[in-house]
């Protein structure tokens, strides 16, 4: 081997050493919390069982409870709402902190509120999509799953030993601590490539959601999608009922998912909605309504957009396994824990080598 590609071969396994033992440590536990979390929502349902078995009242019931919680002191603090539905019959609240609160889909009553910082799974949640430091947690974030590919495929290269090679270079060893601890991490390295590249690779995507929409609406040759208008905010109290029925009427076939309320400057009421194919669990279509009228006054559909946006939209429900069922769910947790798997096999084989060259 000439010195050049030696020499980089040997930077190459630094940066693979020291990367993995840095950002490595928080990528792992990223991607651990992210296995925890792909249980979210029947861990809270095992949490709060009082939550899941109500009743689910008609969507004029749910209207005029929506009415009744905004015009409570509690609804004054929310930036939207998620829809009852069967899995978790009440209204989930959304406060402009991160914090969530639950009310009754008959009554309006306030049943629950969770806290960032008292409540573990929002906790995880804040952790693995945020690094508990918000819009700067979220940028170094995507560094760090970036980083994350780079191990991955720097590592594949460090092992590659020729295509003849291949297979009998991944047996896994026992014995001396060296051969055992390199070969289980180049095993599990390069045997689970292609499934660590789709968690980590579609993670990524999320820190860079805007620019990877963009990006994939250039590169398919699309137009952006179009943003809700607006109208001058109103005085008087919105009709709920009258505009979820209004909104049902427009979109028969879909499921009113949630809701997010009119700014300051703005009276357009948004709601998002789930049409039959999509498979992010709110949808990605929207309806966008006039609630002095209750009258829809524009929307999307997304499942009328082309492949750029398609791909765009599918990025999230494979990295959260809203798809695929139980099966891909565990898969996708398994993947989860394997890059602490890495990180703990990578560090036993650079103090299993250490000694060895003492």
């Amino acid at each position: 081997m000439s010195p050049h590609p030696r020499r980089f071969r040997s930077t190459l396994k630094t940066l693979h050493l020291w990367l993995g033992l840095s950002l490595g440590l928080v990528l792992a536990l990223v991607t651990l919390s992210g296995s925890v979390l792909l249980f979210e929502q029947p861990l809270f349902a095992a949490g709060h069982p009082e939550l899941a078995s109500r009743p689910l009242p008609d969507l004029a019931t749910q209207g005029r409870s929506l009415r009744a919680i905004l015009a409570s002191d509690d609804g004054k603090a929310l930036r939207g709402l998620s829809l009852p539905d069967a899995e978790l019959p009440v209204w989930e609240g959304n406060e402009r902190g991160g914090n969530r609160v639950y009310f009754d889909a008959t009554t309006g009553e306030r049943l629950l509120r969770r806290t960032k910082s008292g409540d573990g799974l929002l906790t995880l949640l804040d952790w693995h999509t945020h690094l508990l430091s918000g819009e700067v947690g979220e940028t170094v974030l995507g560094v760090v799953a970036c980083t994350g590919l780079f191990m991955l495929f720097s590592g594949v290269w460090l092992y590659w030993p020729g295509r003849q090679r291949a297979l009998r270079h991944l047996k896994p060893h026992t014995n001396p601590p060296i051969l055992r601890w390199a070969s289980l991490h180049r095993f599990v390295g390069v045997v689970a490539l292609p499934l660590l590249i789709v968690m980590i690779g579609t993670g990524t995507t999320m820190a860079y959601r805007g620019a990877v929409r963009s990006g994939l609406a250039s590169a398919f040759g699309e137009r952006p999608p179009a943003r809700p208008p607006k109208i001058a905010p109103s005085a008087a109290p919105i009709d709920w009922p009258a505009v979820l029925a209004a909104a049902q009427a427009a979109a028969p076939d879909a499921r009113l998912t949630r809701v997010t309320l009119p700014a300051k400057d703005n009276g357009t009421v948004v709601l998002r909605i789930r049409r039959p194919g999509e498979w992010n669990p709110a949808g990605r279509s929207s309806l966008w309504l006039d609630p002095a009228t209750a009258t829809v006054i524009g929307g999307d559909d997304a499942t009328k957009l082309g492949p750029g946006g398609r791909l765009a939209n599918a990025l999230f429900p494979i990295h959260s396994a809203a798809i695929g069922g139980l099966t891909w769910r565990v898969v996708a947790c398994i993947t989860g824990l394997l890059p602490m798997f890495l990180l703990v096999t990578g560090f036993l084989f650079w103090r299993a080598r250490r000694r060895h060259k003492r």
